[in-house]
């Protein structure tokens, strides 16, 4: 039994790359004066290609944080990725925003704003280009990013549908 309590003490891994994207703080004027109230939007990923997003709201920026990060972690979505990039040229959309993501070869890095940048990183991109369009709002651009990612075609997948190898298929 003793052997057993040692494992636990020892520090792990996360599994998880947490990045927090934004943090807002929000009043409400209540009789006795200001109360504020805070709002986090993290993005998790593991850098194999499973990135996802989260939106908390409490009292306390340490708690906001760590809602979001839960949320985060149950809306994983997985990037069908080929040698660090995306496979195909995609536009995302979510209300007024817009974001155009574009492949790029090797050694070009990651050329994004904020939001993207971070969601890239978490999803373990290498490289990429990327143009955010429209409305600059955090949460927005964020569900315009994933959005786009969703549209993604895997090559296995569409292979796989049109019953041919992925040899056939690439020619």
């Amino acid at each position: 039994m003793e052997h057993q309590k040692n494992f636990d003490k020892e520090p792990r891994e996360k599994e998880f790359v947490e990045k927090l994207v934004t943090l807002n703080r929000t009043c409400k004027t209540v009789k006795g004066g200001r109360r504020m109230s805070f709002s986090a939007l993290t993005v998790v990923g593991d850098q194999k290609g499973r990135v996802g997003y989260g939106l908390g709201k409490a009292n306390d920026v340490s708690e906001a944080i760590k809602k979001s990060i839960d949320r985060a972690k149950r809306n994983l979505i997985y990037i069908p990725m080929k040698n660090g990039t995306l496979p195909h040229e995609i536009i995302g959309k979510y209300k007024s925003s817009s974001v155009l993501l574009k492949p790029a070869c090797s050694g070009t890095g990651i050329i994004a704003g904020g939001t993207v940048r971070a969601i890239m990183d978490a999803a373990g991109a290498t490289d990429l280009l990327s143009k955010s369009l429209g409305s600059s709002s955090a949460v927005n651009v964020v569900r315009a990013t994933f959005d786009a990612i969703s549209k993604l075609m895997d090559a296995k997948k569409i292979a796989a549908n049109r019953g041919k190898t992925l040899d056939e298929l690439w020619g």
